[in-house]
């Protein structure tokens, strides 16, 4: 059997560079790592925006809920307080004292009664009453016109005039004159009780003189319609709520003239 040839291995000129294996693998590893932590920091920061714009939106419903919650309950108030100053229950019917609470309807014991007729007398013996009762000068959310600075929901300085927690004192709670209730659906800012927290309004008497500035104006009376006012005073009405929140507050003013049934 013959032997293979067995050719000689050529020898390598010392000056001919060994080829060295290529180590793309072990660089695109390196790559790799790099690019998924990138991603990972992308991701990460882009979840924090949404956490974050999502809980600003949340932020800005939640008060705009707040605050049209105390709006719709300042205008419940200012409603109580017409009730109140014509002597009505919410249903209409006229308003009937009871033994069991003083307040309801304005018991005679009070100096703060609203006249139902149309004597001026009455009218300036409240009046003085009122402006005795100092310094608020207001007895039961009845109160003389106020003089100054008109905003007092925002004087927490007694020496500026009455501060909001003096006019609290003397404010009057949705129902608490004219005997509506609320219940399980109503708005829960009118049930509140505490001394910061809830509703109140107020009621300025405004008398006036009918026959006042009359004598230089000629008119056909036939074309007026008459106000049939009892008794010849207007009334304006303050209505405060404050929000469960601390910052959210409302305050509504409206003037209110009691005008006489013709039957």
């Amino acid at each position: 059997m013959k032997a293979p040839d067995m050719q000689p291995t050529p020898a390598r000129s010392p000056q001919q560079p060994i080829m060295a294996r290529p180590r793309t693998y072990r660089h695109q590893r390196g790559v790799t790592l790099f690019v998924v932590i990138v991603l990972a920091m992308l991701s990460m920061l882009l979840a924090l925006w949404a956490s974050r714009s999502a809980l600003f939106n949340e932020l800005i419903v939640s008060n705009d809920a707040d605050y049209q919650r105390a709006f719709e309950a300042a205008q419940a108030l200012l409603q109580d307080a017409e009730l109140d100053i014509r002597g009505e229950r919410a249903d209409g019917s006229h308003c009937v004292p009871d033994r069991s609470n003083p307040q309801h309807c304005r018991s005679t014991s009070s100096i703060a009664q609203l006249p139902q007729q149309d004597t001026t007398d009455d009218i300036t013996q409240l009046l003085i009453a009122l402006d005795a009762a100092q310094p608020s000068r207001c007895v039961d959310a009845l109160c003389v016109k106020r003089t100054g600075k008109q905003d007092f929901w925002n004087n927490s300085d007694a020496s500026q005039g009455p501060t909001l927690a003096q006019m609290q004192a003397v404010g009057a709670r949705y129902g608490q004159y004219t005997g509506a209730t609320t219940g399980t659906g109503s708005n829960p800012i009118l049930a509140e009780s505490d001394d910061n927290r809830g509703g109140w309004y107020w009621i300025e008497i405004l008398p006036y003189e009918g026959a006042a500035g009359s004598s230089a104006v000629v008119l056909n009376t036939s074309d007026l319609l008459e106000l049939r006012m009892v008794p010849q005073a207007v009334y304006r009405i303050t209505a405060l709520a404050r929000g469960r929140k601390a910052n959210t507050q409302v305050v509504l003013q409206q003037t209110y003239a009691r005008k006489r049934r013709e039957n």
